[in-house]
């Protein structure tokens, strides 16, 4: 059995570090302010144990770090919780989901509620949309195959309800006749 190698201590806090390492995962993921403050910090807290030091410092470093990618325009909440919003409506999450997931990335309430009414400018029913795109993306209610809907029918206002639907849109959904009777509401076509 060979032994572990050891790990390589974290770097020293400085804001040339602090900024290179918001450059790089801002190169691999999109974020808001409050969630890049979240991963800065986190890796000030494994430095600052390790060689110590004023966590005061250490924050000063971020926020001024976050600040000039901000001004530089690396981050933009609005932007974010749009472009986040419009994916994760794509894919199927409803309305509360979307605003739980951005609440969670750190974005304020009023930039949620902004890009939850870009959404509505799209779609007539967006919740509805939404439905049936994870519907068509889990063969759910009329994307299932006609003998095995009877039998699956409360398992899929199950899996609709906890993806954050009302029961009205699980039910007009799931009891579809067929996938052509879900493009007649209100021009919502099938994604």
């Amino acid at each position: 059995m060979t032994a572990r190698p050891e790990r390589r201590p974290p770097p020293k806090i400085t804001a040339t570090y602090i900024e290179n390492a918001a450059l790089h995962y801002l190169e691999r993921f999109s974020s808001s302010k409050a969630n890049l403050r979240r991963v800065l910090m986190r890796k000030v807290s494994r430095s600052l144990a390790h060689h110590g030091g004023e966590p005061a410092d250490a924050a000063l470093i971020v926020d001024a770090a976050i600040a000039r990618l901000a001004g530089l325009g690396y981050l933009d909440d609005d932007a974010y919780a749009e472009t986040k919003a419009r994916s994760l409506h794509r894919r199927g999450g409803s309305l509360r989901t979307i605003r739980a997931t951005l609440s969670a990335k750190g974005v304020e309430a009023e930039t949620t509620q902004a890009a939850l009414e870009t959404l509505a400018e799209a779609s007539p029913d967006p919740d509805r949309t939404a439905a049936i795109a994870l519907a068509r993306r889990r063969r759910l209610g009329p994307f299932r195959p006609a003998e095995k809907r009877a039998d699956n029918r409360v398992k899929d206002l199950a899996a609709l309800g906890r993806a954050g639907f009302g029961w009205a849109v699980c039910r007009a959904v799931i009891d579809a006749a067929d996938i052509e009777a879900l493009t007649d509401h209100e021009g919502d076509s099938v994604p």
